[in-house]
């Protein structure tokens, strides 16, 4: 009787997945999982059955009738609107933080300029190697580009805020 329990439970389990219907992938721009075609239909449109993948399906609240859609940054209404002296205060802010940025990003170029010197710096005492030395030098050449680029990024967002 025990041995018996274990293929009672089986039965039941594989009776309550075909109960439940097969589901189907469809193709498309939004990707559709569903349950509720005919075998027909899923084969004209090009679905495919998924077998053994547990899907989780999750409804989403429907919209009350009447309630408008949250304002966006871009289209905010009167209410939504930034005070002048607030904006002015955030701009002033942001100009500051970016030219301190720009003062730290200088000071990185210069003093990679410096090492650098024209791809004639001095060799250090770990560098027995040749080849390290000039593995150095080339990453201090990119770090230079890349040092170049950051200050012109800056002074970019900079221009760019209202005087």
């Amino acid at each position: 009787m025990p041995n018996r329990l274990p293929a009672a439970l089986l039965v039941l389990v594989a009776l309550g997945a075909q109960a439940e219907g097969t589901v189907y992938r469809c193709p498309g721009p939004p990707v559709l999982y569903t349950d509720a075609l005919s075998a027909k239909e899923a084969s004209e449109r090009g679905c495919r059955t998924i077998e053994g993948t547990p899907i989780t399906v999750m409804q989403m609240a429907k919209p009350r009738a009447g309630s408008a859609p949250a304002p966006s940054a871009e289209g905010r209404g009167a209410e939504g609107r930034v005070d002048a002296q607030q904006q002015r205060t955030r701009d002033d802010e942001r100009r500051r933080v970016l030219q301190t940025e720009l003062r730290s990003a200088e000071e990185r170029l210069a003093t990679a300029q410096k090492e650098f010197n024209n791809g004639q710096g001095e060799r250090r005492g770990d560098e027995r190697n040749y080849q390290k030395y000039l593995d150095r030098m080339a990453e201090l050449k990119d770090n230079i580009s890349r040092y170049e680029a950051d200050v012109q990024a800056l002074k970019r967002e900079i221009a760019k805020l209202p005087s």
